[in-house]
C-alpha cells in the first residue's frame, strides 16, 4: 500500500531550519538543502508550519531575514510541547494527523511527538534536505491549484478573521468579499483538478462517480458534451477551481451527468449560483434539464440543492432523448426558466 501523502510538514527552527540557537546569541545560517526542500514541497501543494521553542518575535524576524517567512502557515513559536503545537496546526487546517509530518534535530522532541501523536511521521534534521525524494512527499498528481495551495490557505485565514469580526447579516458579509465566479469550458490543463474534484468531493457530488483523466479527455473531444469548470476568487485571494459540470446536450434536453462542488464554497451559496446559471442558459436555449442523482452516504446536501432549484421526479417527453441510467441513478427533471443574476457575487462567463 502506498503511504498517505503528507499535507503539512512542521519544522523546528534551531539547528533544523538554521544552524545555531537563536536565544543563545548565535547568528543563524540556513542549513544546506532546507530552502530547496521548502520551495519544492510548496510547489507540490504541501504546506509548511513551525513548532519551535523560541521567542516568537525574534524567530519570525529571522525567518523573514532568510526569505522563508511567507512559506510558513499557522506557526507555533513559544515554549509549549511540540506535540500540542502539531495537534493544533492539524486541527486548524482540518487535516488528519496521519497527513502531518514533523522534523526536529532533537531526539527527545521527536520522541515526545511520536509518543503523543503516533500517526505523525517524524524526521531528523539530517533528512530535511532529502524529504522531497521520499514517496510520502510526492503526490501522484500536482494540479494548478496544488501550486497555489499555500496562497489559498493564507487567503482563507484572512477571510475567516474578517468574518469573525463582521457584525451584520451573512448576505452583507458575502457582498463585502467582492466575490467573482467564473464558469468556463474546461481545457486539457484543467483535467487534473477536475479529476481531483470528482474523486475527492463527496458532500456536494451529485452521483459520487469518479471520472478518470482518460474519461474526461474523451468528453472534451466529444462535441455533444461540455466539461464546465467553476473557479472563485475574492478580495482576499483565490479559492481555485471549485466546481465541475458534465453536460450532454440533446435537442430539447440537456443532460447534467455530474455536478460537483468543493465543500469549501458551500457557505458562499456557490452551488445554487451554478445551478441557476445553467438553468438560465438552458432556458435561453429552449431546453429542459435532466440531472443525474445517485444517493450516497454523504451527498444529501446535493439532493436538497437540486430540489430547492425546482428539480422533480415528474415525467416528461424530453426524457426519451436520454439513454437509460445505471442502477441507482435517479433522473431529476426541470422545465428551465430564466433566472436572476446572483445578488452576492459577480458571475463572469464567455459561454452562451
Amino acid at each position: 500500500m502506498e503511504p498517505v501523502t503528507v499535507k503539512c510538514l512542521v519544522w523546528d527552527l534551531d539547528n533544523t531550519v538554521w544552524e545555531g540557537t537563536l536565544l543563545e546569541g548565535d547568528e543563524p545560517r540556513l542549513r544546506p538543502g532546507v530552502r530547496e526542500t521548502v520551495e519544492e514541497l510548496d510547489v507540490r501543494g504541501i504546506l509548511h508550519s513551525v513548532a519551535s521553542r523560541n521567542d516568537h518575535e525574534m524567530a519570525w524576524a529571522q525567518l523573514e531575514k532568510l526569505g522563508l517567512a511567507d512559506y510558513f502557515v499557522l506557526p507555533r513559536i513559544g515554549f509549549g510541547r511540540k506535540s500540542d503545537a502539531v495537534r493544533e496546526i492539524a486541527a486548524e487546517l482540518s487535516f488528519a494527523l496521519g497527513a502531518m509530518a514533523f522534523v526536529d534535530d532533537q531526539p527527545a522532541e521527536r520522541a515526545e511527538v511520536a509518543y503523543h501523536l503516533p500517526e505523525v511521521r517524524c524526521y531528523t534534521h539530517e533528512q530535511a534536505a532529502a524529504l522531497s525524494g521520499l514517496p510520502e512527499f510526492t503526490p501522484a498528481v500536482v494540479t494548478s491549484d496544488s501550486r497555489r495551495r499555500r496562497a489559498m490557505y493564507q487567503a482563507s485565514f484572512r477571510r475567516d478573521a474578517v468574518r469573525a469580526a463582521f457584525d451584520g447579516p451573512d448576505e452583507e458579509f458575502l457582498r463585502s468579499l467582492e466575490l467573482r465566479v467564473r464558469i468556463a469550458a474546461g481545457s486539457p490543463g484543467d483535467l487534473d483538478r477536475v479529476e481531483e474534484l470528482t474523486r475527492r468531493t463527496s458532500q456536494m457530488n451529485a452521483t459520487g462517480v469518479h471520472y478518470s483523466d482518460a474519461a474526461l479527455r474523451e468528453l472534451l473531444d466529444d462535441p455533444a458534451h461540455e466539461v464546465l469548470v467553476t473557479s472563485i476568487d475574492d478580495r482576499f485571494g483565490p479559492y481555485g477551481a471549485v466546481g465541475v459540470m458534465l453536460v450532454e446536450k440533446h435537442p430539447g434536453a440537456w443532460h447534467l451527468r455530474l455536478l460537483a462542488t468543493s465543500c469549501r464554497v458551500v457557505s458562499l451559496g456557490a452551488g445554487a449560483v451554478i445551478i441557476n446559471w445553467l438553468t438560465d442558459r438552458a432556458a435561453r436555449a429552449g431546453a429542459h434539464l435532466i440531472a443525474d442523482f445517485r444517493r450516497t452516504p454523504r451527498n444529501r446536501m446535493m439532493e436538497i440543492a437540486y430540489r430547492f432549484a425546482g428539480f422533480t421526479d415528474d415525467d416528461c417527453a424530453c426524457r426519451a432523448a436520454i439513454r437509460p441510467g445505471d442502477d441507482g441513478i435517479e433522473r431529476l427533471h426541470l422545465v428551465a426558466a430564466r433566472q436572476d443574476p446572483p445578488s452576492t457575487m459577480r458571475l463572469e462567463t464567455a459561454l452562451r
